[in-house]
C-alpha cells in the first residue's frame, strides 16, 4: 500500500516570540553592527589586513604566485577568492587587490600586478580578465611562518578548507602601509609609514619598554605617504596626534623652480614632481586650471600636464616678476595642493576588540603578538625536532644491530612486536625501521644519521633555551628585526623616505597687489557711468582727446596701478570695490559699470578713488550731516557694495573727498552760498553712519565740503580757460562753531558752489 505525503501544511508552525520591536531590530543591528568593525572595516593591529586582504594572500600564496613565478591571470585569483574563502561580490574582490598593486595607494604593495591596475589620475583598472598578478617580497614576509605552526587556522564558510586567523611574518603591515575604512558608529584613517623607522621605534621600546613617547619619536617621523611630499606641521603637533592616536597632518605638494625654455634670463616656471595623498592628478590639473579661466589667480598664465611615469604639472607664471613664494602659498590656500591627512589609529586588538591606540601601545601591542609567534614558532621547532630525533634514534640502533634486525624480519611472522621488545624500540622507531629501503643500509648513511643527530640535539639545546628565557627572546626579536630592516632600510630603493617633515606656517592670505603684476593705468569713467582702463598715466593733453559715446562726457580720469582696488562713491551712501586688472582696456568706450557693481535705481557716482591709497575719506550728505571714514572701511567685498553712509529720506550724498596730510580744519558751503569754516577735530571718525551737523541750513541744504590746512588759506580753481587758482588766506570771517549757518562765500567763490574735486 502506497503511502499517503505527508501535507506540509499539517507540520506545526515555529513559535511566534512576542518581543517590543525595538528591542528585536537593535538586537539585529548590533549582530550587523559587529559583523562589519570585526569582519570588514577595522585592520588588525597585528598584521594591519582586513579579512578581504587576507584571504586574497592566502589564495594567491596556494596558486604559488610567488615573486619568482610567472604572473596568472587575476580573474583566477578572484575566483579563488570567492569561491573558497569570501563569499562576497567579485567586484570587491578585485577592487580590494587592486589597491594592493597600487604604488601610489600602498606605501609597500604587497601584490605585483601587469597590466592596468588604474593610475594617479584616477583612472580605473581594467577588468580582471585583462590583468595579471603575484605576490612582492613584502607579501613573503608578511605570510613568512604560515607552515611553522605560528597562527591558528580556521574553517572557511563552507567548511570545505581552512585559512589563517592571521599572518604571522614580522613586516609591520598596520603602520607601513596603513589603512582606511568606515564601519557603524567609528572608522580608521592609518597613514602609511617608513618600515625602518617603525622597526628602529619597535627595537627601542625592546630594549627599554619604558621610553617616553618623545624618544620614540626621536626614531620614528611621521608618516612617509606612497606619493611623498611635505608634512609641514611642526614636532609637537605630530607628537600630539600619535600620543593619542588622533589627529591630522597638512601635506603639500613638492615644487622645483626650473627656468623655462626658449625665454630669455631671469624666465622661471614651477614643476610640481609629487603631490598630496589621496588627490588625484586629473582633477588637481582641472582645479588649476579652472582658477585661470575664472581669473582667481590672475599671477599664473597656464598648467601644463607632462607627466609619464613620474608626476610632472608645469605652472606658468604671468610674467618673470611674480614672486614663486607668493605663488606658491596662492597655491596652497585655492587648490589641493595643500590638503589634510587624518590619523585615526583605531584597530582591533588581539581579543577581536576596536580600540582607539596611541602610537606607543600599538607598538607594544604589536610586539607582544610578534614574541607571541616567536615562541609559537620555537616550540612548533621543538616539536619536529623531538619527532626526528625519535625516528634517528631507531635508525641508529637499527644499524648498530643490523645483522639481528634482518634476522627478526626474515624469521619472525610478527616483526614489530619482537623488535620493540628486544630493543625498547617504540611503534614509530619501528614501524620506521620496517619501513626502510635496501639502498639505506650502508655505512655513509650511518654516518649521517649520527652527524644529523648531533646537529638535531645542538638546535633543540638551543631552542629549551630561548623558550626559558624572555632575555633570549627579546636578542632574537632584536636579530630578527634588524635583518628585516636590512631589506627595508633607508639605504635602499623601496625603504628610502619619501615624504619630507619640514614645519611650515600655515598659508596666508595674498593680498591683490601681490596676486596681480603692477602696472600704471588711468581708469576713466564717464557721467554715464562707461569705465574702462587706459595702459600708463595719461596727461590732460590725452585726456582732452579721450573719446566718448555720443551725448557722453568724462566725468573723472584717475590715475592708478592695476594692483590698486577702485572705490566708487554713490550718491545712495554706498562704495563699490572694482579689481583694477579687471576693468575692460582702453580700447573702444569700456563697459558699463553697472555691469560689474549692483548700483541701486537711479543712483550715479560722485567720486573715484583709489581705496587702497586712501587713509581717511570726508563724506557728508546734502542734509548737512558729514564724519570721517578711515580709509580700508571703504572696501566692499561684494557687488553690491558697502554702506558707509546713511541717507535721509530726499538726500543724497555729494562729498566724497580725500583728507589730505596737514589738514586741519573743514569748510562747507551751502546751495545758498553761504560758508562756514571749523576744526576737522569736531568731525567724529566712524566706520559707518549718519554723522553730525556740518552745516545749518533754513533752506536747500549742502552744496559741497572739503578739508584744508589753515596756515594755507582756501584755494578755488577761477571759471573760464584761464586755469588761475585763487587762494583766501585770511577766513576769521567763517571761522564758527561746527553747525553753524555761516556767511556768504567770499568774493570770486565759484557760482556752482562747489570747492572743485579732489581724489588724493
Amino acid at each position: 500500500m502506497a503511502k499517503t505525503p505527508t501535507d506540509s501544511s499539517s507540520a506545526p508552525a515555529a513559535p511566534i516570540i512576542d518581543t517590543p520591536f525595538d528591542g528585536a531590530l537593535s538586537d539585529r543591528y548590533l549582530v550587523y553592527a559587529l559583523s562589519t568593525i570585526t569582519a570588514r572595516s577595522l585592520p588588525d593591529l597585528r598584521d594591519g589586513l582586513k579579512p578581504v586582504h587576507r584571504r586574497l594572500l592566502w589564495a594567491m600564496r596556494g596558486l604559488k604566485l610567488d615573486p619568482g613565478q610567472a604572473h596568472k591571470k587575476s580573474a583566477r585569483v578572484v575566483g579563488d577568492v570567492i569561491g573558497k574563502y569570501h563569499p562576497h561580490g567579485d567586484t570587491a574582490v578585485y577592487d580590494a587587490m587592486v589597491r594592493l598593486a597600487q604604488d601610489f595607494s600602498l606605501r609597500y604593495p604587497l601584490v605585483d600586478g601587469q597590466g592596468n591596475f588604474g593610475n594617479i589620475d584616477g583612472d580605473n583598472a581594467a577588468a580582471y580578465r585583462y590583468t595579471e598578478a603575484k605576490l612582492t617580497r613584502v607579501a613573503i614576509d608578511l605570510m613568512a611562518g604560515l607552515d611553522e605552526g605560528t597562527v591558528d587556522f580556521r574553517p572557511t564558510y563552507n567548511g570545505e578548507d581552512h585559512e589563517p586567523e592571521i599572518m604571522p611574518g614580522l613586516f609591520p603591515n598596520l603602520l607601513a602601509n596603513g589603512a582606511s575604512g568606515i564601519a557603524v558608529g567609528m572608522a580608521t584613517n592609518i597613514p602609511s609609514h617608513n618600515a625602518a623607522e617603525v622597526i628602529d621605534a619597535a627595537m627601542l621600546l625592546i630594549d627599554k619598554p619604558d621610553a617616553e613617547l618623545t624618544e620614540l619619536m626621536q626614531m620614528f617621523h611621521g608618516p612617509d605617504l606612497p606619493t611623498g611630499g611635505l608634512i609641514v606641521d611642526s614636532p609637537d603637533s605630530i607628537m600630539a596626534a600619535y600620543a593619542t592616536g588622533r589627529g591630522s597632518f597638512r601635506v603639500r605638494a613638492r615644487f622645483s623652480e626650473t627656468p623655462e625654455k626658449g625665454e630669455g634670463p631671469g624666465s622661471w616656471q614651477l614643476v610640481v614632481t609629487e603631490i598630496p595623498y589621496g588627490i588625484t592628478k586629473g582633477k588637481l590639473i582641472e582645479q588649476i586650471a579652472q582658477l585661470i579661466a575664472d581669473k582667481k589667480l590672475p599671477i599664473l598664465e597656464d598648467v601644463r600636464d607632462e607627466s609619464a611615469e613620474d608626476v610632472r604639472i608645469v605652472l606658468v607664471p604671468r610674467s618673470r616678476n611674480v614672486d614663486p613664494d607668493v605663488l606658491k602659498e596662492s597655491l596652497y590656500r585655492l587648490t589641493d595642493l595643500e590638503s589634510r591627512l587624518s590619523l585615526n589609529l583605531n584597530v582591533l586588538d588581539a581579543e577581536r576588540t576596536p580600540r582607539v591606540m596611541g602610537l606607543k601601545e600599538l607598538l607594544e601591542n604589536w610586539l607582544r603578538h610578534q614574541f607571541t609567534i616567536l615562541v609559537r614558532r620555537s616550540q612548533h621547532r621543538l616539536d619536529r625536532i623531538d619527532e626526528r630525533l625519535e625516528l634517528v634514534g631507531g635508525y641508529i640502533i637499527a644499524y648498530l644491530n643490523l645483522d639481528r634486525i634482518i634476522e627478526i624480519i626474515r624469521t619472525e611472522d610478527e616483526p614489530k612486536p619482537v623488535m620493540m621488545a628486544e630493543f625498547e624500540l617504540t611503534d614509530r622507531q619501528a614501524e620506521a625501521i620496517l619501513n626502510m629501503r635496501l639502498r639505506s643500509l650502508r655505512k655513509l648513511e650511518e654516518m649521517e644519521l649520527i652527524r644529523e643527530r648531533d646537529a638535531l640535539e645542538k638546535e633543540r639545546e638551543g631552542l629549551v633555551q630561548l623558550l626559558e628565557s624572555p632575555a633570549r627572546q627579546r636578542s632574537r626579536m632584536k636579530r630578527d628585526l634588524t635583518a628585516l630592516r636590512a631589506v627595508y632600510g633607508p639605504e635602499t630603493a623601496l625603504g628610502r623616505r619619501r615624504t619630507t617633515i619640514a614645519e611650515a606656517a600655515p598659508a596666508r592670505d595674498i593680498p591683490l597687489e601681490a596676486m596681480v603684476e603692477k602696472e600704471p593705468v588711468t581708469v576713466i569713467l564717464s557721467k554715464r557711468g562707461w569705465i574702462r582702463a587706459m595702459k600708463g598715466h595719461i596727461d590732460e593733453a590725452a585726456k582732452a582727446k579721450l573719446t566718448f559715446k555720443e551725448g557722453d562726457e568724462l566725468a573723472f580720469a584717475l590715475h592708478a596701478q592695476t594692483t590698486d582696488r577702485i572705490v566708487l562713491a554713490g550718491t545712495n551712501g554706498r562704495f563699490y570695490t572694482l579689481a583694477a586688472d579687471r576693468l575692460p582696456g582702453g580700447r573702444g568706450f569700456g563697459e558699463p559699470v553697472r555691469l560689474m557693481a549692483d548700483i541701486e535705481g537711479e543712483g550715479t557716482i560722485i567720486a573715484m578713488l583709489a581705496g587702497n591709497m586712501v587713509g581717511k575719506l570726508l563724506v557728508a550728505s546734502s542734509s548737512g550731516h558729514g564724519f570721517i571714514v578711515p580709509g580700508n572701511e571703504l572696501i566692499a567685498e561684494t557687488r553690491k557694495g558697502k554702506q558707509v553712509v546713511n541717507i535721509r529720506a530726499g538726500n543724497q550724498l555729494v562729498v566724497a573727498k580725500v583728507v589730505r596730510d596737514g589738514d586741519d580744519h573743514v569748510a562747507a558751503v551751502g546751495d545758498n552760498r553761504k560758508m562756514v569754516v571749523f576744526p576737522l577735530a569736531d568731525l567724529p571718525e566712524m566706520s559707518r553712519g549718519q554723522g553730525v551737523m556740518l552745516q545749518r541750513f533754513r533752506d536747500g541744504g549742502l552744496a559741497d565740503a572739503t578739508t584744508l590746512a589753515l596756515a594755507d588759506g582756501l584755494s578755488w580753481t577761477m571759471g573760464g580757460d584761464s586755469g588761475r587758482t585763487r587762494t583766501e588766506t585770511d577766513l576769521t570771517l567763517w571761522r564758527t562753531a561746527r553747525g553753524a549757518g555761516g556767511r556768504m562765500a567770499p568774493t570770486g567763490f565759484p557760482r556752482d558752489n562747489r570747492f572743485g574735486t579732489r581724489t588724493g
